[in-house]
């Protein structure tokens, strides 16, 4: 089994488009990956540094509101501070049409499916729905650029990032023994120790124990953020060291410093466990949720040579014969529905730039949570399920079926033939029950729907 466009398309990128070209092999598929952004060029999302309304912002006006004397001035605060929120909601309309706009027009749609496999190892969620449009500015920031770095990079990038400090409650946390504690009654919170142990390098059974978790909590004290100072490290809040991690000492400087820190991350990195874990979650995520036993082994083998070279170990997946047979063995989650769905129908980028805000609800935000991924709102900090019949449910694929049916006319004027959409959204062999149905349909907008509520578009 070898590279096959149409299966690349599908399986590895964003689906099929009628106007947009396929890859002819992987080196022109890795050649995209490894050039401009053009995508993230064409659809902006402000990297976190630059996003309105910032934690700040949001922190000021509700300041301002509480300071606030006498009834005309509260009554300004608090128009000011509804104005600020709702400008958090408009941009999270935004950021999510933006998203599919990307997807639905790239011609790289690895770099797109690559960003949302990472930004779900590294999950974020917003602790208040205030400054849940800061999500994707975090992916943007801290993930996106890593794709076809180093693991290490990416890493350090997300678990420092100001999102997952927030998220999991490391602001909160504070050395037992260190001089911030001796007038603090804030302890030791163990959360993002636990999750880069078990979520973003080793993996569930690898080669750590609580006492693991512990040493590296107390090394993890002193990352915290501040929102006009952005990320810091406070050799105040640092537990004295050392500390042992994985039978290796880290720390004991006076003052605690960063770099002891990053030397751990890099280490977890380097693990041979975590390149057992990450070649396992690439291979569920692109290929099957049991994935052939030989590409999980040349992942990991690919992940430890060059280092935790990410675009390396993106080529090993694309150039193992397992990844290349024929039969659909995932099932599209509901944003890659979506995704790929608008991206069959071809439409255009005024479609996504114009977009209200209610046409954003009506498009993606309502119909995702109906399909069970609302858009950056996972549940837990293992982020998106892999499991078919987590997406395979009768209100989840009730929700795809109308959408399907009712969404393609509400963003498109004229509706492509269904006699020829199934061959845009198929591919060159699409399944003769989906052909009859395609053309035997009534009305334009019930064959389209046939198409996209098919079991051959929602697999992969």
């Amino acid at each position: 089994m070898t590279f096959e466009p149409v299966i690349a398309a599908i399986r590895f990128g964003e689906g099929l488009a009628p106007a947009i070209p396929l890859a002819p092999d992987v080196d022109a598929l890795l050649a995209a990956l490894t050039g401009p952004d053009r995508a993230a060029e064409a659809f902006p999302i402000a990297p976190f540094s630059q996003a309105y309304p910032s934690i700040r912002d949001h922190r000021d006006a509700s300041l301002a509101v509480r300071q606030a004397e006498g009834a005309a001035a509260q009554q300004a605060a608090e128009a000011a501070r509804d104005a600020v929120r709702a400008a958090g909601r408009d941009a999270l309309a935004r950021q999510v049409m933006m998203a599919l706009g990307r997807s639905t027009l790239t011609g790289d749609g690895l770099r797109e499916r690559l960003t949302r496999f990472w930004a779900d190892h590294f999950t974020v969620r917003a602790v208040q729905g205030i400054t849940r449009h800061l999500v994707a500015p975090y992916v943007q920031e801290a993930i996106r650029p890593h794709v076809t770095g180093r693991f290490s990079d990416m890493l350090r990038a997300a678990v420092t990032h100001p999102m997952m400090l927030i998220f999991l409650d490391q602001v909160q946390s504070m050395g037992p023994n260190s001089r911030a504690a001796r007038n603090n009654d804030r302890g030791l919170n163990e959360n993002l120790a636990r999750e880069l142990l078990e979520l973003h390098t080793l993996g569930v059974g690898g080669a750590y124990d609580q006492r693991d978790v512990r040493e590296l909590a107390e090394l993890l004290t002193g990352l915290t953020f501040h929102p006009e100072r952005g990320f810091l490290f406070r050799h105040a809040q640092a537990e004295p060291g050392p500390e042992v991690v994985l039978g290796r000492s880290y720390g004991g400087a006076d003052p605690a410093t960063l770099d002891e820190v990053l030397a751990v991350f890099d280490d977890l990195a380097a693990h041979p466990d975590t390149a057992r874990h990450i070649a396992r979650k690439l291979a569920v995520h692109f290929v099957a949720d049991d994935p052939d036993p030989g590409l999980v082994a040349a992942l990991e083998d690919r992940f430890a040579a060059t280092g935790g070279d990410l675009l390396a170990v993106t080529e090993a997946l694309l150039t193992h014969p397992a990844a290349w047979a024929p039969a659909p063995r995932k099932v599209k989650p509901p944003f890659d529905f979506v995704a790929s769905a608008l991206r069959a129908l071809g439409v255009p980028a005024a479609a996504f730039h114009n977009a209200t805000l209610q046409q954003a609800r009506g498009l993606a935000h309502r119909p995702l949570r109906l399909m069970g991924q609302s858009w950056q709102e996972p549940v837990g900090p293992d982020g998106w399920p892999e499991a078919a019949e987590a997406w395979i449910t009768p209100q989840g694929m009730a929700a795809r079926i109308t959408w399907a049916m009712e969404a393609p006319g509400q963003i498109l004027d004229r509706l492509p033939d269904p006699r020829d959409f199934v061959h845009h959204a198929l591919g060159p062999e699409p399944p003769g029950e989906v052909v009859f149905a395609a053309h035997a349909a009534e009305q334009v907008s019930d064959g389209i729907g046939i198409v996209l509520a098919s079991p051959a578009f929602n697999r992969r």
